[in-house]
């Protein structure tokens, strides 16, 4: 029997029993142990490794690892990105929503099927690239997502990676990530999800290398772990540290985070890659290790198995050889790294496997791309609509002007962390597919972001002045909000923002604009609450939109128009100014996000319109009292009492006993309902009492405090349509 010589095509000869194993053929003897797909998975990693020298073994420490070719270990990148669909590709992908507005979506269900479309499409790279010779970075199955650091702080520039700014939502959404990307199979892994950036990492981004976050046990137990710990019960494959300290110690190498919690109390047994340098930063910024070994067996010996983007592991060699670690120490790192690649499939027959077989024809597939607008439209939020000036009727419209810097700039729209679709729908193209011919569009950028005004605005109002209607597209940008960004302008400082309030052009331009008397409808692209305090009390309409993914411009004319009821909800607060906000370097949550914040919001957590109306009311209440051992169930009804179909997102808030230092309001469940006009929905939701527990300081442990709590339902954070009490014995 003779088997096709594909793998020497990839990447070199190997040897002829891993060509036939790997080619699917069928034989009756391994060469190696770690080769036989009968034994378990962690078995063949230790047989792996102890066939590995320790210049080997360091090799396959670093995010890019080399080829063994003596046993016929292919090369592997381990960095890999998919956070609203394959990232960083040049194979044209399905582009979802940024995660900041798939988590506005409140869906679970969709956000779990996005993630089963984003791992098929990144097997079918990995079968193609593969196929080609092609391991370069960008083409494996591990990926380094979801982002899932709580959104304390606005100013933040990659919040716009996380689910929002609430742990319960965030920990939801991101276990249904994780379930979807992982797969069902109960062999093998689909792709690799990996939770980051562990933990109490949340800005500023000018200083991330050598900032020391600090936080109280409250907090830290209350806020920055409860994601985590949900996605470590979830089976997801791997964390990632960050890069800041924790209370003097890098991330990487703490000894509470990484230790105590994550391995110890946890159990975490999946592999840990730091993020790309941070092993560096140990003795280059943070200044807390002599050098690279020293740095290295630190990381290592705290469960970092993967030093990502530099080359610090290197380092490890002669960590061992001084005696800073033993080899055998290192052993556990290779172990959990080799289990995952076996888990992956990536040493088992073809035939074995389920997701090998899959192609690059199901790339950008029909259904993925109708899933893509589907969560562009859920992702939108209306937050104001006076007059009910939406959804605007097209029989009397002659001329749209569509004017801002965000009308037709395509790169908006996918965010940051993005890939590549074939085509975008730009706000500009839907609203002109939306209208067609007879109407007449008018489209310019007119000023920019932040302060640049390319063209007076007299020559803009002179424009517009005859249209029936103006869209104003603004907001930010991907490219003045985001990651360590190079960029430094008036109200930004690399990536993150020092004002949350709308830029003073944008408001500028606004006025002049209503000044006209022309009906404003404004359409705000952005990653992150903005604070449009003006723009609130004298534009008729605005929408937050977020960055909508190559959908973006349909999901946005969908809604102006009616062809879709919006159903978006904020997953963040909308804060009035910037004097409502703790300095930005503080991780108390004291006064922060809609749990502890004592002000009045803008627009509160939750939050968003719809065309039509809902109406709640008590089915069954909860007991009079519950033990921890128990759960608060519940059942309402949702009744669309307006003349539109629509979808509602109903809201399950916890209030717990006064005179304690608690959350104000707690979110506990939701549920996101379809209604038609005039018809009544039930629903059931249920709170275990024990996720109900807090950190107490006097014992040192996670307590469910006793006493008597508020329960409410709604359609956002203040909105109490039902209420009941119970009591926590």
């Amino acid at each position: 029997m003779s088997c096709p010589s594909i793998f020497r095509c990839l990447w070199g000869t190997l040897p002829a029993t891993l060509c036939l194993l790997l080619s699917g053929c069928k034989m009756a003897s391994y060469e190696y142990p770690f080769q036989n797909p009968d034994l378990p998975f962690e078995e063949r990693a230790a047989d792996l490794v102890s066939r590995l020298t320790l210049e080997e073994k360091v090799a396959q420490m670093l995010n890019k690892t080399p080829a063994v070719e003596r046993l016929g270990i292919p090369p592997y990148d381990w960095w890999n990105e998919c956070l609203h669909g394959v990232a960083r590709t040049e194979y044209r992908v399905t582009v979802f929503p940024q995660a900041i507005g798939m988590a506005a979506g409140w869906d679970a269900d969709a956000m779990q099927q996005m993630a089963e479309y984003t791992a098929t499409e990144g097997r079918a790279i990995y079968n193609t690239a593969s196929a080609k010779g092609d391991f370069s970075i960008y083409h494996g199955l591990t990926y380094w997502t979801p982002n899932i650091n709580i959104f304390r702080d606005p100013r933040w520039g990659r919040g716009q990676e996380t689910y929002g700014e609430d742990p319960f939502l965030t920990g939801a959404l991101a276990t249904r990530f994780v379930q979807g990307l992982q797969g069902d199979d109960l062999r093998y892994l689909k792709a690799a999800a990996c939770a980051k950036h562990f933990a109490v990492h949340s800005g500023p981004e000018h200083n991330r290398h050598e900032f020391n976050a600090t936080a109280s046990a409250y907090d830290l137990w209350d806020t920055y772990l409860p994601a985590f710990k949900k996605l470590a019960d979830a089976g997801v494959a791997g964390f990632m540290c960050a890069y800041n300290a924790f209370e003097g110690q890098p991330c990487c190498g703490n000894d509470k985070l990484m230790m105590d919690i994550l391995r110890n109390e946890w159990g975490f047994t999946g592999y840990v890659t730091s993020d790309c340098g941070a092993i560096d930063n140990f003795y280059k910024r943070h200044k807390t290790h002599a050098n690279a070994p020293v740095a290295a067996a630190d990381a290592v010996s705290h469960g970092t198995d993967v030093d990502c983007g530099r080359e610090a592991y290197l380092g490890l060699i002669e960590a061992v050889k001084e005696g800073l670690i033993t080899e055998a120490q290192i052993d556990v790192s290779l172990k959990r790294l080799f289990t995952i690649r076996l888990r992956l499939g990536m040493f088992d027959p073809a035939a074995m496997v389920p997701y090998s077989a899959i192609d690059s024809t199901v790339l950008e597939a029909p259904e993925h791309k109708d899933l893509a607008l589907k969560m562009a439209q859920q992702s939108v939020v209306l937050l104001r609509n006076e007059q009910g000036l939406l959804p605007v009727k097209k029989e009397n419209l002659r001329k749209i002007a569509i004017v801002g810097p965000n009308a037709n700039i395509p790169e908006v729209q996918l965010g940051n962390y993005n890939g590549f679709p074939t085509k975008t729908i730009t706000l500009l193209d839907g609203i002109r597919d939306e209208v067609g011919a007879d109407v007449s569009i008018y489209c310019d950028t007119v000023i920019g972001y932040y302060g640049q005004a390319p063209k007076s605005f007299a020559g803009a109002l002179n424009s517009v002045k005859d249209a029936d209607l103006i869209i104003y597209a603004g907001g930010i940008s991907p490219r003045i909000e985001g990651e360590e960004l190079r960029l430094s302008v008036k109200g930004f400082h690399r990536g993150d923002r020092t004002s949350i309030l709308l830029p003073e052009v944008q408001t500028t331009f606004l006025k002049a604009l209503k000044s006209t008397g022309k009906p404003i409808v404004f359409v705000m692209m952005t990653g992150s609450a903005i604070a449009v305090e003006w723009e609130s009390q004298n534009i008729p309409a605005i929408l937050s939109a977020w960055y909508g993914g190559e959908f973006a411009g349909k999901a946005v004319a969908d809604v102006i128009f009616g062809r879709y009821n919006p159903s978006g909800r904020l997953p963040v607060t909308f804060y009035a100014g910037d004097n409502d906000l703790p300095k930005f370097e503080d991780y108390s949550m004291a006064n922060r996000t809609y749990r502890y914040f004592k002000g009045k919001a803008l627009y509160p957590f939750g939050y968003g319109l719809s065309f039509t109306r809902f109406e709640y009311a008590w089915i069954e209440q909860p007991e009079e009292a519950y033990r921890t051992s128990e759960a608060v169930s519940v059942k309402f009804s949702v009744k669309n009492s307006g003349e539109l179909a629509g979808d509602e997102v109903a809201q399950l808030y916890v209030k717990y006993p006064d005179g304690k230092s608690l959350p104000l309001k707690e979110l506990r469940g939701f549920r996101r309902i379809a209604v038609d006009a005039g018809e009544t929905a039930q629903v059931e939701l249920s709170v275990p009492v024990a996720d109900l527990q807090k950190w107490d300081e006097a014992s040192g442990q996670m307590l469910v405090p006793t006493g008597s709590y508020s329960i409410f339902v709604g359609g956002h954070s203040e909105d109490e349509a039902i209420a009941a009490t119970f009591e926590v014995k």
